[in-house]
């Protein structure tokens, strides 16, 4: 069943309409665990993040179970003609580096703004492309934490896998050979974060809800690929990478 916010006239149609068929061509995406995601209220979805390709392939997937697909987007898009038009016609949520103390005021307003309104927003706590040599996920940046304790709102953990089958990471294409490749989605149950939500803003429980985030997106990950992960989960500043890409 859909929410409102999907059966309701918006900007999300035409780009549907639009988006839906060419990524049907792609791949076929195949999601278990529907039932966990909210058929409405505000929440935090945080998959892994292994292509270029990942928010759109998450999207659709997210579109297809009754909800409207929404990130964070930096807030100097807002500003571009027509771009910034349509980013906050579709509730799209503007992010800006700021320092520690206004970055906790701006993650207290997007909180406040999610719930009033009922929205869901994709957060990849990665923060950008896995670096793990073989596409484990990495080392958790705190945004998606922060956001979810700041709001109370459910933090729900997403795996992906096939994705970089289609475009892999870094690559400067996409695959359009047939046949349309398996793209397998796992949504997972939300991160219990009930001890952690009477201290929104102390840093050791932003640390370690994002420690538990991370634990769940690689444990459902590792039911997909039928493997492993290492035991340790790979840190990019501790193999001389710099950190850049979404929050």
């Amino acid at each position: 069943m859909s929410s409102p916010e999907k059966s309701r006239p918006s900007w999300f149609w035409p780009l549907a309409a639009l988006i839906v068929p060419v990524v049907g061509l792609l791949a076929r995406i195949r999601i278990t665990g529907a039932e966990k995601l909210p058929r409405e209220g505000a929440y935090i979805l945080s998959p892994n993040h292994v292509s270029e390709l990942d928010p759109v392939i998450v999207a659709v997937g997210i579109w297809r179970l009754g909800r409207a697909p929404r990130f964070m987007a930096k807030d100097s898009l807002f500003r571009i003609p027509v771009l910034g038009a349509a980013l906050r016609a579709t509730g799209m949520v503007p992010v800006s580096r700021t320092s520690s103390r206004d970055s906790a005021a701006q993650t207290m307003s997007q909180a406040t703004a999610l719930v009033a309104d009922g929205r869901g927003v994709i957060v990849y706590p990665e923060g950008t492309l896995t670096r793990d040599p073989d596409l484990w996920p990495m080392r958790g940046k705190s945004g998606a934490a922060r956001l979810a304790l700041a709001g109370d709102m459910p933090l729900i953990p997403v795996a992906q896998w096939g994705v970089q089958d289609i475009m892999g990471r870094y690559a400067r294409g996409i695959s359009v050979w047939p046949p349309r490749k398996l793209v397998r989605m796992t949504i997972g149950d939300p991160v219990d974060l009930s001890d952690l939500k009477d201290r929104p803003t102390d840093p050791a429980a932003i640390v370690e809800a994002t420690r538990r985030l991370m634990t769940a997106i690689t444990a459902l990950l590792e039911e997909i690929r039928g493997e492993q992960a290492p035991p340790d989960r790979w840190d990019p500043s501790s193999h001389g990478q710099a950190e850049t890409g979404r929050l």
